[in-house]
């Protein structure tokens, strides 16, 4: 389930809650707090895939989720809309932070509407670290010592609302992303494995 409100400056949409800075037609300023939910249980990585990098699933730790707070920028126009977004992990899970810059264009499909974007994601070092390097404590156990720089993770996405009769509303957001050298050769990371994709499937009724 997927819960959201939208007031005059406050709003809350899944694992975020903002506040609109600035809101005029074409532009807007929002700060916001988002849940990043990219945490992993160390059970819950490939003992065969992590074997054949060389790595011992029984010595990895768990990577946590956090909380990110930043600020984000969007600029709407007849061509559709770009927004800056600047986030930080706020709960020191990874102490790094991300910058991504996404252009956007709607399509209205009869009752529905369709959203594509792509844009690059700027990940610290800190932050690329934390999700595809391995930790200190892993590496006194014997993993291979690997932490890559700060990367640029080009991706797409694909996001569908539509109606569901008169008071429920269904999305649907797919996200394609491409992983960089450095990112393709963590130990994390599956062999010959060179992006990633993501699914979201929401329902949300209107109050």
């Amino acid at each position: 389930p997927y819960v959201s409100y939208e007031g005059d400056r406050f709003y809350l949409r899944g694992a975020t809650i903002g506040y609109r800075l600035v809101d005029r037609p074409g532009f807007s300023v929002n700060g916001f707090v988002a849940g990043r939910l990219d945490g992993i249980d160390a059970d819950d990585f490939g003992v065969d895939e992590l074997a054949e990098r060389g790595v011992d699933r029984n010595l990895l730790s768990d990577r946590d989720d956090s909380a990110d707070a930043g600020v984000a920028m969007v600029l709407r126009g007849s061509l559709g809309e770009v927004e800056l977004d600047t986030r930080a992990d706020v709960t020191d899970a990874s102490g790094g932070y991300q910058t991504s810059l996404e252009y956007r264009y709607p399509i209205p499909i009869g009752t529905a509407t369709l959203i594509g974007g792509v844009g690059p994601t700027y990940l610290s070092s800190d932050m690329a670290n934390y999700y595809y390097g391995t930790l200190d404590e892993e590496v006194a156990r014997g993993v291979v010592d690997y932490k890559p720089d700060d990367v640029v993770v080009p991706y797409a996405t694909v996001t569908l609302f539509t109606s569901i009769g008169k008071n429920w509303l269904l999305s649907a957001n797919a996200q394609y992303r491409s992983l960089p050298d450095e990112l393709q050769d963590s130990p994390l990371v599956e062999m010959d494995s060179d992006s990633n994709a993501t699914f979201l499937l929401a329902v949300a009724r209107r109050f």
